[in-house]
């Protein structure tokens, strides 16, 4: 019988590494065949004028109250001490949240997606959450793209991102009507939505009136080229502390790194210029000094979002993660922090890229919002 059983282990462990092996080998091929949609790309009807009107097509806005997930505030770990947050004046924030439709039934998200909108009201509490000192924050639903459209080069995930586009310029616009003509504004996003972000930047905000008024762009989890996008954008990488209408970003790596299959996707795309990204440097701000590039300890974070199992709760813990900007322009923080099962290969830790540094995020945004208003 113990004969028997170590002959069970031994081809036990035998499939688990052909599995590993080939997921290491395959893991694009497998990805893109789970999660690219097969279907031919289906346009989506555009939106009637002013849909925005609908309370129900935002997930963070005026009026929602105690269940506005974007006005959650995670205690601190116990024991844990940091400075009070200091008084800023009114500002609004337009947050635009990352994928979170995984089917490949569609190529867009269709609006009401029970999964989808579950795991889309987790993003904006862990990563919205870090702008509530503003007075108003708006986080619009939209018909993201699926996650598989991000996998490919086929047409269709082009024509999937850019009717998510249409929908999340339709809000900027309503958000624009809406908020006080004086206002100072944030625009934020995280992965798919920083792409929109970007979008936003080029085609509406650059060379308009609202300019003069952004505090900042925070389009974080999404690689922006130092060379062949920040130029084309019209803002620059905000290079000190409290400078303002200009961009930050980063993507953060624990370490030993493996970003190759990022960077290999990246190198291959073509910038906002025209030209491939290549070797070009990325975008990296460090966000536990609000500077372009460089270094800080552990402990300069003022609190990392630890969340539960769940993802529906969490805690702030300080001085828990370093963050160093490589050569390359990712963001490196040091041996893996535990902070759950959502780590992607390569110690990649996109999801986690606002929570990490939580605490340091909310601390940017009213240091920014703070000299803007001393600026006017």
């Amino acid at each position: 019988m113990a004969k028997k059983f170590l002959y069970f282990v031994a081809i036990c462990i035998v499939i688990f590494l052909i599995g590993r092996i080939g997921w290491e080998m395959f893991q694009d091929e497998l990805a893109e065949i789970a999660l690219v949609p097969s279907a031919d790309f289906t346009p989506t009807v555009a939106l009637e004028n002013n849909a925005y009107q609908d309370p129900g097509l935002w997930y963070s806005r005026p009026g929602i109250g105690v269940t506005d997930p974007a006005r959650w505030q995670p205690a601190l770990a116990e024991g844990a001490e940091t400075a009070p947050a200091p008084d800023v004046p009114d500002f609004a924030v337009f947050f635009v949240h990352p994928t979170s439709y995984l089917s490949r039934d569609n190529w867009n998200a269709p609006m009401g997606d029970d999964e989808a909108e579950r795991i889309a009201r987790i993003y904006v509490r862990g990563m919205a959450s870090p702008f509530n000192a503003a007075s108003e924050i708006w986080a619009p639903r939209y018909r993201q793209a699926t996650m598989g459209a991000f996998l490919t080069d086929e047409p269709e995930a082009e024509q999937a991102i850019s009717a998510a586009y249409d929908d999340v310029v339709e809000a900027y616009r309503y958000f624009l009507d809406t908020v006080d003509a004086d206002t100072p504004i944030v625009i934020a996003g995280h992965s798919q939505g920083s792409l929109h972000v970007l979008r936003l930047l080029r085609d509406e905000v650059r060379g308009s009136r609202v300019a003069d008024r952004l505090v900042a762009a925070y389009a974080i989890g999404w690689p922006i080229s130092v060379e062949h996008d920040v130029p084309e954008l019209g803002f620059a990488a905000c290079a000190t502390p409290a400078q303002t209408g200009c961009l930050i970003s980063w993507s953060s790596f624990a370490e030993p790194a493996d970003p190759s299959s990022v960077i290999e996707t990246y190198a291959a795309s073509a910038g906002y210029d025209g030209a491939p990204r290549g070797e070009s440097q990325i975008l990296c701000t460090n966000p536990l000094t609000g500077t372009f590039g460089g270094s800080a300890p552990a402990a300069a974070n003022l609190g990392t979002l630890v969340p539960d199992d769940r993802m529906s709760n969490g805690e702030l813990i300080p001085a828990s993660v370093p963050a160093r900007c490589d050569e390359r322009g990712l963001l490196l923080i040091g041996d893996p922090p535990e902070l759950g099962s959502y780590v992607l290969p390569g110690n990649n830790y996109h999801v986690y890229d606002i929570p990490l540094f939580w605490a340091n995020t909310k601390a940017d945004v009213a240091r920014r919002v703070l000299a803007k208003s001393a600026a006017n």
